[in-house]
């Protein structure tokens, strides 16, 4: 079976998405890349994650040829390979309609940072595409899709702020494996849903200070980052 390990880390993020609550039925996709193969592990179209195996995860190039597997891979392939073109980093990808953050997407809406859990994972606000045009959404909507993310972040570093809001649509997450794509996809939809009680209880709420948004989010990110443990070498 090609790609055996990542067929497995594919299976198992689709999985996470499902016990975090932030999948319905066959809702929302995970995928992840080999860069030294150049090819994609992606879940199936429409099958019930309860059925899911290894062996069912399509494996295809970056043009979306088909390499191996039996059936057909998520209709939102294209948008995924698109990410994989345009974000050289990351390594996974996990798409949800998850309550929260399908609500501030369909409302067009970019996530502001209120507070230190949103800093500690986003440097910035959760950013919303452009409404696609009738044209595009004619054309090739996947991959459409795809370009209206890629274009969102032409000045936004994809890797800081690894998430973004689909408007009318939904997030899509990613991160250097499929397990962090997913565990992106879990913590913004619980930043999401502080943002709205947030708006709730204070409509005039502000965002962060932006000194207080840097601290919480390099203290984990970057060269200088000190949470947590020191790495065996």
């Amino acid at each position: 079976m090609l790609l055996k390990t990542l067929r497995e880390e594919v299976l198992e993020a689709n999985l996470e998405l499902v016990r975090r609550g932030l999948v319905l039925y066959t809702f929302g996709n995970a995928s992840g890349i080999s860069r030294d193969e150049g090819l994609v592990a992606i879940k199936p179209s429409g099958v019930p994650y309860e059925e899911l195996k290894p062996e069912h995860m399509v494996i295809c190039d970056l043009e979306g040829k088909i390499i191996e597997g039996k059936l057909r891979p998520s209709s939102d392939l294209p948008t995924h390979l698109e990410l994989y073109r345009h974000f050289p980093g990351i390594g996974g990808v996990a798409h949800t309609h998850s309550e929260y953050a399908t609500s501030w997407a369909q409302s067009e809406t970019p996530i502001p940072c209120f507070g230190t859990t949103h800093a500690d994972y986003f440097h910035g606000s959760v950013p919303v595409t452009d409404v696609l045009t009738a044209a595009e959404i004619a054309d090739d909507y996947e991959l459409e899709t795809g370009k209206a993310i890629c274009r969102t972040f032409s000045n936004i570093d994809p890797e800081a702020i690894p998430a973004v809001l689909v408007a009318g649509h939904a997030p899509f997450c990613w991160g250097p494996t499929p397990a962090a794509a997913a565990h992106h996809a879990v913590i913004l939809e619980y930043v999401a849903r502080m943002a709205s009680h947030t708006l709730l209880i204070n409509a005039e709420s502000r965002p962060l200070a932006r000194e207080l948004h840097d601290k919480h989010f390099l203290r984990k990110h970057g060269r200088n980052a000190y949470y947590g443990q020191v790495k065996a070498q």
